[in-house]
Order: structure tokens, then sequence, then C-alpha cells
């Protein structure tokens, strides 16, 4: 069996092997392997090519736009996704509008470990891919699976266009394959991961394990329940989305970052918009809670969506 976090260091591992140009750069990625060892053995393995960085994720980002510019294709770690808020200039301002100023690619990966733990609190949890999916230019990837860590991550620095991937702290440990996939389905294009007919769940990450467990629990009441695992946020999969609409009729979107302006929030304008004839119901969406992330682990579990209040939801929604 290969967890989550075992892909995302085998792709990194494959991407250093067949590419000269690709080197990782980030805070105590190299004889220390990482803060949660994405890189561990791969500086023994690869000399020079994964590299320490300063602890300044500004100009972590700002050197990698350079190399890229260059000719490199640099993976940039950042301990957590709460802190590329420091290089947000950076990735925002100069990595994002490169292409279009210059006609130059900048393919920069950079890969944000996201989302919440037990006792992890407000500065090590956040879910920031409606940020970055907010900025033109910018590709952002949001791996649900084991097989999507390992293929997502090499179709990122694959990808001529900077990549934010965001990796869920959660799964790393909690979810393992028997095998590393072969093939995969291309960026922007999303997966039906359970079929149904009475209402359908669009969500990504790590809700997408709390959805399927809320769909088992609602179909032993009778009611088939589609799940759909968006796997990159942008591009957003809106075919996918809406074929779906036009199955059940009825839609709840999931996320487990904030609702203001979210994914969530895009999932339903778009629906609304080009799908409105389809439904039976008014759309549905299910966020965390509108405040920064609790510390205390009863109050964590609280504060994001879990399969019990996905279910409620749902039941809820069916009954309209």
């Amino acid at each position: 069996m290969i967890t989550y976090l075992e892909a995302i260091r085998e792709a990194q591992n494959r991407a250093l092997q067949d590419d000269p140009r690709v080197y990782i750069y980030g805070q105590d990625i190299g004889a220390f392997g990482g803060a949660f060892k994405a890189t561990k053995g791969l500086a023994q393995k690869y000399p020079g090519r994964v590299i320490d960085s300063p602890i300044s994720e500004d100009a972590m980002v700002g050197s990698a736009i350079g190399a890229a510019i260059q000719g490199m294709r640099p993976i940039i770690e950042m301990q957590f996704a709460d802190f590329s808020t420091v290089g947000f200039n950076q990735i925002t301002n100069q990595a994002a509008t490169v292409f279009w100023r210059t006609g130059v690619p900048c393919p920069i990966t950079i890969r944000m470990p996201c989302g919440g733990t037990a006792g992890s609190g407000p500065f090590h949890s956040q879910s920031l891919e409606a940020l970055y999916a907010h900025i033109p230019g910018l590709v952002v990837l949001t791996p649900a699976t084991v097989e999507d860590a390992y293929s997502m991550l090499l179709a990122a620095v694959d990808c001529d266009d900077p990549v934010i991937f965001c990796e869920h702290k959660y799964l790393y440990y909690h979810l393992k394959a028997e095998r590393l996939p072969e093939q995969a389905l291309p960026i922007g294009r999303a997966r039906i991961a359970r079929p149904g007919r009475d209402a359908t769940v669009i969500t990504y990450s790590a809700m997408l394990h709390e959805s399927l467990a809320a769909a088992v629990d609602l179909a032993e009441e009778g009611w088939e329940i589609e799940v759909i695992d968006l796997r990159s946020v942008k591009p957003l999969d809106t075919d996918t989305i809406l074929a779906s609409v036009s199955r059940t009729g009825r839609i709840l979107a999931v996320g487990e970052a904030w609702p203001w302006g979210g994914v969530t929030a895009e999932i339903l304008a778009r629906i609304a918009s080009e799908g409105f004839n389809l439904l039976d119901a008014p759309p549905m969406r299910l966020n965390a809670k509108d405040t920064p992330v609790p510390y205390h682990p009863n109050l964590w579990g609280t504060h994001r969506p879990t399969a019990k209040t996905i279910a409620d939801s749902l039941r809820s929604l069916l009954r309209l």
C-alpha cells in the first residue's frame, strides 16, 4: 500500500529523475526531508537539486520565477499553505502575469499543504484555493486521492503555467492505495466518484471522502447520491457539473474552505446562470464556519463539514 504522502514523494522523485530542469526548493526539505517528509531521501539521491531555502516565502517564489524564465522547472514547497501569503505578491503579480506580459512561460509548481487537522489551529489549517483561483494565469489543483496526488503533481511539473498544488495534510497518512496509476484524467477534468440519481454533491480535496461517507449513509435510506470530485478548481469542469445537474436536479456543493467568495459560491453561480432550468430545487452549499480555524479538536470537528453534516444537508435538499 502507498499513502497519499508517499505518492507525492514518488512523483517528485520521478520528476527529478526524468527531467534535469526540475529542482525542489523549500524550508528544511534537504537532509531533514521537509516538515511532513515529502522530500525524505531525495536530497541524498539528487545532490544539489533538493535545496534548503531561507525562511522567506517571498524569496523562494521570486527565485523560482527567475529560474523558470531561464528554462528550469522548479517545485516550491511551502511548509503550510497559510505561509504562502508571504509570497502572495510574487505569485499573483509576477508568476501569474509573466506569460501575459512577455510571452515567456513560467512553469513553477507551488506545493501547498492545506486544510485542517486536529489541533493545528488558525495558522496551519487554511484552505486558500479560492484565493489563488481568483487570479488569471494560475492553475489550481486539489487532488483528493492517492492516484491524483501522484499523477496531477507530475502534470503540474509538466505544465507551462504556474500551478498551485493544494495537497491536504489530513490525507497524508489517512489515505492509501494499492498502486500508483499508469494513466490519469487531464487537468481540468472532474471525476464522477459515485454515480447517483437523486441529488449531486460537488466537492474536492478531503471533503470528497466525507461526501462519499454521507452518500453511503443515505443509500441505506434508499437515496442514490452522485458525488463529483472536481480534482481542479481552476480550470473548473462546468460541463461535468451541468451534466450531473441534468441527471439529478438537486445540487449540494461542499468545501472545507470558508464560504465567502469561495469555490462553492462559484459552482452555484455557474449552475444558476447556465443550468437554472435543470434544477428541481434551489442549489445548496456547505462550508466551514466563517471564523478562523479553532485549535481544540472538538471545536475543529464542528467547524468543518463532516459526513454527518453533509448527510443532514442532503436530507434537507431532498425534502425540497
